[in-house]
């Protein structure tokens, strides 16, 4: 059998047609309340807890007992296993599967170094890597060597999600709408940064952004993903023009942020995330 690929619920991979990507769900604490990213918690009642209360929810990477419960009955079944995690930088789910996978066979746990779609689209190439019949550690070795032709930045609404929840200390002095600034936040080296600053109504900024960081985009076609946190329809349609201006033959995956994801995000922002076309070998 093919090795099977699994991923956590702060991917944001979703549901892709004839896709069979396991993703474990990360915990989400809303006060004394405790649930499952997707099953017990959604991101509206993120909204609606953050209205009510002022307060950001914390979010919990899955526990090594879950992981090694997966590992065990998928190995049992005769497969390869592969996790893909979102970056270790900003989640404890990469040293949790690692703890759990110590000892199994068969078993491999791939630090993605990125977030959100980021860690989805590679989890996508080593799904296509194991369909080409390719084994479980020749395809790590090139999931890795493509980990760098990942682009991910987003925008938000509100810099207070993402300031609270301590992964992008530079959004300090962003925070309370300060001058109402809205920055892009650029992934590099498997940290946030702040980039170009943005003035003037959301929707204006947002689209400012959006041409800004698809100019001389070079873009692999087979997936693109757009994940965001309840923006307007209407903005989501002209983004997704703008996409298809750059790349017309694109596929373009529209996904709501998970519940983890948008702990740290808020309500009203997107992300843009894609694989440039992969250098020959």
């Amino acid at each position: 059998m093919k090795p099977i690929i699994i991923v956590d619920s702060a991917s944001d991979l979703g549901q892709i047609e004839g896709r069979d990507i396991p993703s474990l769900p990360l915990r989400v604490l809303l006060g004394e309340r405790e649930g499952l990213d997707g099953v017990d918690i959604l991101p509206e009642d993120i909204y609606k807890y953050f209205d009510k209360t002022k307060k950001t929810p914390k979010t919990a990477a899955v526990e090594p007992a879950r992981f090694q419960e997966l590992f065990e009955k998928l190995t049992a079944e005769g497969r390869e296993v592969i996790y893909i995690s979102v970056a270790s930088t900003m989640s404890g789910c990469y040293n949790n599967a690692r703890i759990a996978a110590e000892g199994m066979e068969g078993v491999y746990v791939v630090d993605s170094h990125w977030l959100s779609g980021g860690a989805a689209l590679l989890a996508l190439y080593a799904d296509d890597l194991a369909e080409q019949g390719m084994s479980a550690p020749e395809i790590v070795k090139k999931v890795e060597a493509r980990r760098d032709d990942v682009k991910l930045s987003l925008i938000l609404d509100t810099m207070t999600f993402l300031y609270k929840g301590g992964r992008c200390k530079a959004v300090q002095a962003l925070v309370a709408g300060v001058l109402k600034i809205k920055p892009a936040i650029i992934m590099q080296d498997e940290k946030l940064f702040v980039g170009k600053k943005y003035i003037g109504p959301a929707n204006r900024s947002f689209m400012k952004y959006a041409a800004d960081m698809l100019k001389n985009a070079k873009i692999d076609p087979k997936y693109f993903f757009l994940v965001h946190t309840s923006p307007s329809p209407e903005l989501l349609e002209k983004v997704k023009e703008q996409i298809r201006g750059v790349c017309p033959e694109v596929n373009i995956v529209d996904r709501v942020a998970s519940a983890t994801v948008t702990s740290h995000c808020g309500k009203g922002g997107f992300a843009l995330i894609y694989l440039q076309p992969q250098k020959s070998e």
